[in-house]
């Protein structure tokens, strides 16, 4: 049963989805983490292809430790469920500080900025800027999945409160939408079509993102570099380990193009089609607090809530 056949997409498939987009994050960016900044003639050198979870790279991480990219995200998680329901601007604000008090791996410059700016000032929107970065983008997972069957405006009020906290910029405020939009396609069963189409459609409105033509290697941490990787390694390879090996080989902003790219496969594929290897090579606690909060994400969705709902009533 699917949203392809004209019914409500089917809730443990559904659950399977959510955890496989939570977990297919961490192992994007615990695969993409080891080669983050190389070239890929720096890869092929080093690795040949790069295509198994080992830790090192610039950040020396033990194998299966995860950066920014899963951590924040998790953050957001925690916010979403601890308002048990869409959290504001402040409260997102103050779950991304306590996040960089606790020290993570890895912080970017422009998260850096928003989360001071908060603390000094109380601002809880970055000044609109041309700086169109990354990385409200690389965190959306938790919006997509505690929104999953809001309507439309509500789901791109959820994913800019949180965006612009730190982040500012029309591309980066599309960007985000349209990822959070693309997990809820594949959340839906509409599949790897569905999912395509929001990424054609993202193009159409912003030509900044068209992604057919000239490849993308070497992604920087602008917003246009990561989905124009993100979206041809989609649409030019079949299945979650080949789309995530070839983003990762790309080299550059490869944690987050290999955690973005886990995301929406992984919601794809759901966790029951990630590759055990991978999966199993991921840091225990992560992969726990991965499913666990996916859980607990997809249980505040208005589709779950209305599902369950319905189950209850007997009818």
């Amino acid at each position: 049963m699917s949203a392809d056949d004209g019914l409500p997409p089917d809730p443990a498939r559904v659950l399977d989805r959510a955890c496989g987009a939570m977990l297919g994050l961490a192992i994007g960016d615990a695969l993409g983490a080891t080669v983050e900044f190389m070239t890929p003639r720096e890869i092929v050198a080093q690795y040949g292809v790069h295509d198994r979870i080992r830790g090192g790279g610039w950040l020396r991480l033990p194998a299966g430790e995860v950066t920014d990219d899963t951590t924040m995200t998790f953050a957001l998680a925690q916010a979403w469920l601890g308002a048990a329901g869409a959290p504001s601007a402040a409260q997102c604000a103050a779950a991304f500080d306590a996040w960089m008090r606790a020290k993570p791996v890895d912080i970017g410059n422009t998260v850096r900025r928003g989360i001071i700016r908060w603390r000094l000032h109380g601002s809880v929107e970055a000044p609109l800027s041309s700086d169109a970065g990354n990385g409200g983008a690389m965190r959306c997972a938790a919006v997509a999945l505690a929104t999953f069957g809001c309507a439309d405006e509500d789901i791109a009020s959820a994913a800019l409160t949180q965006a612009r906290v730190t982040h500012h910029n029309p591309l980066t405020d599309a960007a985000t939408v349209a990822l959070v939009r693309m997990v809820h396609a594949a959340l839906a069963g509409r599949g790897l079509g569905g999912v395509l189409n929001i990424a054609h459609a993202l193009a159409d409105e912003h030509p900044d993102f068209a992604f057919r033509g000239k490849r993308c290697d070497n992604p920087t941490g602008y917003i246009v570099d990561t989905m124009c990787a993100v979206m041809q390694a989609i649409d030019d390879n079949d299945g979650f380990a080949a789309v995530l090996t070839d983003v990762v080989n790309r080299g550059g902003d490869a944690d987050t193009t290999g955690a973005i790219a886990g995301m929406v496969m992984g919601a794809l594929v759901g966790e029951s089609g990630l590759p055990v290897d991978w999966r199993r090579a991921v840091k225990v606690e992560v992969r726990r607090e991965a499913v666990r909060l996916a859980c607990g994400l997809i249980e505040l969705a208005p589709y779950c809530i209305a599902n369950a709902l319905h189950e209850a009533s007997g009818y």
